[in-house]
């Protein structure tokens, strides 16, 4: 496989905040990180909703593309839009939200749109089709794609089910994002990502992990990952399965922990850029 351009997923430098525990937004500055995520080799960085929300007021569309832009960065994604195939307020709330994300991905040039399907479980996997075939075109007039994340604390919770709301029907701007931890832990083994077409994979997303399974699977995956070969997980074997599909974009790098969080900002770009860029290596 050759080496793809690696790009910083917003929790990986995020420093001292969390998913779901009103910390999303970064103590660190949009600036200081995507300098840090430049100087370790980084091509990439992301941004959930709150924070987004937060530079937006702070440097404008115009502050934000100029600070990527002077440290080049090529990749730049937004995360996460929930609730997008619902109705009633939940749905009132997630088009807020659409609209705020649609708008910054074409002011910003963005690359992707990361979305999930529905973390309560109770919604059907019929009713997503047609609502994410609605987003794709949307993204599509804003400039960007779609990823859907197969996670298994989702009603999207494996591969034959994120395939089946993505359609028998490729659309040039979305498909699957396939992230090691999640296949772990859904029991998607790699000979499966390999068989999913290429036509299908929107994004891959690198990390490591324990084998063991201590806590609920959301929680586990907002606070055990571990730097790419510092786990139980074979990133290598991974990485040749995703080959096999014939993936050849871009890929994030999402690592979640309590270790993570208090890592000096440069040390965590550095040595996640480093150890994720050994796992290339034959």
């Amino acid at each position: 496989m050759s080496i793809p351009e690696l790009i910083a997923s917003y929790w990986t430098l995020a420093g001292d905040a969390s998913p779901f525990d009103g910390k999303e937004t970064s103590p660190h500055s949009f600036q200081s990180r995507v300098q840090a995520a430049a100087r370790a080799g980084f091509k990439g960085i992301g941004s959930t909703y709150s924070d987004l929300i937060h530079n937006i007021k702070k440097h404008g569309y115009s502050g934000i593309r100029a600070i990527l832009d002077d440290n080049r960065m090529k990749f730049f994604e937004i995360e996460a839009l929930l609730d997008w195939f619902t109705d009633g307020e939940r749905r009132r709330e997630s088009d807020a939200v659409r609209l705020q994300m649609l708008r910054a991905a074409e002011k910003l040039g963005a690359y992707q749109i990361k979305i999930a399907g529905d973390i309560n479980g109770d919604w059907p996997v019929s009713a997503l089709a047609g609502p994410y075939r609605q987003l794709c075109a949307e993204a599509a007039a804003a400039g960007t794609r779609i990823s859907l994340e197969v996670l298994p604390f989702t009603n999207v919770k494996d591969l034959s089910t994120g395939l089946a709301v993505v359609g028998d029907r490729a659309i040039n701007n979305g498909g699957l994002l396939l992230d090691i931890w999640h296949m772990n832990r859904a029991g998607i083994s790699y000979e499966e990502v390999a068989g999913v077409p290429r036509q299908f994979v929107a994004a891959i997303e690198l990390n490591d992990g324990p084998l063991d399974v201590i806590e609920p699977l959301l929680e586990e995956s907002i606070d055990r990952r571990k730097l790419c070969g510092e786990g139980g997980f074979d990133v290598k074997a991974f990485l040749a399965s995703v080959e096999r599909t014939g993936y050849q974009g871009p890929m994030g790098v999402e690592i979640l922990s309590h270790e993570n969080r208090a890592r000096p900002l440069e040390e965590a770009a550095q040595q996640i850029f480093d150890s994720t860029m050994l796992q290339f290596l034959r």
